[in-house]
């Protein structure tokens, strides 16, 4: 496994928001970078980045895993793809990674308020380990799409899983960096179980299996 650890990548949120420069140029760098490494597939788990998705792959000449991909195919297993609830910062939402991935589900996401009031600090509060803080904005967050018709929650965020657990709230919840790790390493050969008719099945299915050298 080669990582790429990269600190002074530009904020996503900031440069989706318009209030930031682009970290293209970087994220291309370091997918480059681990390429160069000896790397035989890529996985990047920042569901905000992956705004910038199809230019990075445009970029490297090895295969990436989509983050919203494998979360498509563990909201399959739960079969309650007809209202699925999202956490996910503003950039996320603004840019529409998971609502465009797959536009025939029904996505519930945080109104603006709601993302105001109590996404946003969450996230922050987390990031700055204030732990307890967060958990609480998000718990009123997540309360909030379940009662609109959430059957199922993706937390589409690195952060938030840190704060809201699944005893928190009543209905399943998807941790998309849990849900990475696991396709990765299903991709890199290691077998793991999913229907063949899976949006991962067929992600994986797009490209070679990389190869389980220890770099």
């Amino acid at each position: 496994m080669v990582v790429e650890f990269c600190p002074q990548i530009p904020d996503r949120v900031k440069a989706l928001l318009e209030q930031g420069r682009s970290p293209l140029g970087d994220l291309i760098a370091a997918a480059q970078a681990l390429e160069r490494s000896g790397a035989d597939g890529l996985v990047m788990p920042c569901n905000t980045a992956h705004a910038w998705y199809d230019s990075i792959v445009e970029a490297i000449n090895i295969p990436m895993l989509h983050i919203v991909d494998v979360v498509l195919s563990e909201a399959q297993e739960t079969r309650a793809c007809d209202a699925i609830g999202l956490l996910a910062t503003s950039g996320t939402l603004k840019c529409g990674i998971y609502q465009t991935r797959d536009q025939g589900l029904t996505w519930i996401t945080s109104t603006e308020q709601e993302q105001e009031r109590w996404v946003t600090p969450g996230i922050a509060a987390i990031k700055s380990r204030r732990l307890s803080e967060g958990a609480a904005s998000l718990r009123l967050a997540a309360q909030a799409l379940t009662n609109r018709g959430a059957k199922v929650i993706v937390l589409g965020c690195t952060e938030i899983p840190l704060g809201l657990l699944q005893r928190d709230v009543d209905v399943s919840l998807i941790d998309s960096s849990l849900a990475l790790a696991r396709a990765s390493v299903a991709w890199a050969g290691r077998p793991l179980c999913f229907e063949e008719s899976t949006p991962l099945a067929q992600a994986l299915g797009q490209h070679k299996t990389p190869s389980m050298d220890t770099k």
